[in-house]
């Protein structure tokens, strides 16, 4: 898995490559001054150890301190970091840090906002593989602070056998046999179901997860009574902030919401500088 260290370094180096040339020809090498950086919108924070990276990569002279932790809730117009450095080094660091911390900000603002409405439930929200290629790992980490789990991160961490999967297997039956035989005792097996008679099929093979795909919550009801706890249950497809009661209430155990990293709002954060002063 790409480390979050190295995420940084390419999009340093996407975003600089060669030099910030309008820093370095307009900001006096020895201009030293100061930054804060705050909210322009009310939400859940994330990325604050990111941003602190981003600034640390640049320049080891730039004294970050961090005045909120990630998953705290904010309010706009509050302080949640101030910088202290060469200014050339600050002004080059600004848009990457403020990127990674605005998209995972509006992922754990997302997140709290849908968990928060089910909160009474002992149902788990969860994200999806539904993320930015190569950020899957900063935005599996927002979803958490936000107040939400991860599923699997990959394809290689869990078995999730879905429609194609079935139909390229010969059933639901061939495809857990199978799976059975090439996996470590150690990992799950999860079906996606769209019917009941898949329901009984993936019930009588034992699977340990049972995705329920697009049902209506009163379906969802009635398939979570016939697995009676012989499988978790998960909830999938067509969830919004509009439903997800009923669905709670339907009884299953995991409520996995693609939306919540594929479809957001980042959040609003600036930057403000002080004004100048040379090194001493």
């Amino acid at each position: 898995m790409i480390s979050i260290s190295k995420l940084i370094e390419l999009a340093l180096e996407e975003d600089v490559f060669s030099g910030d040339i309008t820093s370095l020809t307009t900001v006096p090498a020895d201009a030293y001054g100061q930054g804060m950086v705050h909210m322009k919108a009310d939400g859940v924070i994330s990325g604050v150890e990111v941003a602190r990276e981003v600034f640390r990569q640049i320049d080891e002279r730039i004294q970050f301190t961090h005045l909120v932790m990630d998953g705290d809730i904010v309010t706009k117009g509050q302080t949640i970091i101030t910088l202290e450095g060469p200014l050339r080094s600050i002004l080059t660091g600004e848009r990457v840090a403020l990127n990674f911390m605005q998209r995972m900000s509006g992922i754990a603002t997302k997140t709290h906002t849908v968990t928060s409405l089910i909160q009474e439930f002992p149902t788990r929200v969860v994200d999806t593989r539904k993320t930015t290629p190569l950020l899957r790992i900063l935005e599996k980490q927002a979803v958490r602070d936000g107040g939400g789990k991860n599923h699997r991160f990959g394809l290689y961490d869990a078995v999730m056998i879905k429609d194609n999967h079935i139909k390229a297997a010969g059933g639901i039956t061939k495809a857990v046999r199978a799976a059975r035989q090439g996996i470590p005792h150690t990992m799950k097996i999860e079906v996606e179901v769209e019917n009941f008679d898949q329901l009984r099929e993936a019930i009588e093979s034992k699977c340990d997860i049972i995705m329920l795909d697009n049902m209506s919550p009163s379906d969802m009801k009635l398939a979570v009574d016939r697995i009676a706890g012989r499988a978790l249950t998960e909830a999938s497809g067509g969830i919004t902030e509009h439903n997800i009661i009923e669905v709670a209430q339907a009884g299953v155990d995991i409520i996995s919401l693609g939306s919540l990293t594929h479809t957001i709002e980042s959040l609003d954060i600036s930057l403000d500088l002080f004004e100048k002063k040379n090194q001493e």
